[in-house]
């Protein structure tokens, strides 16, 4: 149910043109300042989830391993996503609360 609405905010970030996907667009969003979460799939492999969890860090954005690549991509429309960041304060901040909420639940 949680998971749901989290895909479904997403997919309401990216209908406002607030979302980039795939690993080049996400670093440059993270590099640029304009991210301000980034969600990296379940199945991403080990060195991409590092690079983002070091860049991520470093640039100290929120970063969270979410969801398989199929339902990323779905949810804002596209393929299949290995990374999304946000680029709204707004719908990151609700993302990240709805996050945090499903991990203390898990």
């Amino acid at each position: 149910m949680q998971q749901d609405r989290i895909l479904s905010m997403l997919g309401l970030a990216a209908k406002a043109g607030k979302v980039t996907s795939g690993e080049f667009s996400t670093e440059k969003a993270v590099k640029s300042g304009t991210a301000f979460l980034v969600l990296v799939s379940e199945e991403a492999s080990d060195n991409t989830r590092k690079m983002f969890r070091n860049m991520c860090s470093f640039y100290q954005v929120p970063m969270y391993i979410y969801a398989p690549k199929e339902a990323l991509g779905h949810a804002i429309g596209k393929q299949f996503r290995a990374s999304v960041a946000v680029l709204d304060e707004g719908f990151a901040k609700s993302l990240e609360k709805k996050l945090k909420l499903l991990e203390k639940t898990e």
